[in-house]
């Protein structure tokens, strides 16, 4: 019987975040010029990457199941969100069809807190504003 291979911990999520501590912790006060900006480049990936890893699948299953109401049909999510883009390129769905917009804004928060978390106009949305 073969053994899993994977183990526990620690979990890749973790790996990546020590990685990337350990880069900008020990590493990052020792660069300057250049270095020091592909090292910046690099650890924003790492941490790209971790949250990737922790944010992505709820978000695509949120953003799954809204799509399956909004268009009444079930499929894989790349499918469901070409679908919706048909609709729309074909007028069958507008800004003004219940539950779009609101779709819409969700599926782009959701995108922002794993690729631009820091970003201004999301973080003033997150804080109510």
């Amino acid at each position: 019987q073969k053994e899993d291979a994977m183990q526990d911990d620690p979990t890749p999520r973790e790996l990546i975040a020590a990685a990337a501590d350990f880069l900008r912790n020990d590493i990052m006060p020792q660069l300057s010029g250049h270095s020091a900006f592909k090292l910046r480049v690099t650890i924003n990936a790492l941490d790209l990457v971790a949250r990737q890893l922790a944010l992505e699948p709820a978000s695509d299953a949120a953003e799954a199941a809204r799509l399956k109401d909004l268009l009444g049909a079930d499929a894989p999510l790349p499918e469901l969100n070409r679908e919706l883009a048909a609709r729309i390129a074909r007028g069958e769905a507008t800004l003004d069809t219940p539950g779009i917009a609101a779709h819409l804004w969700q599926t782009t928060l959701d995108k922002l807190a794993i690729d631009q978390p820091n970003y201004g106009s999301y973080r003033r949305e997150l804080e109510g504003g």
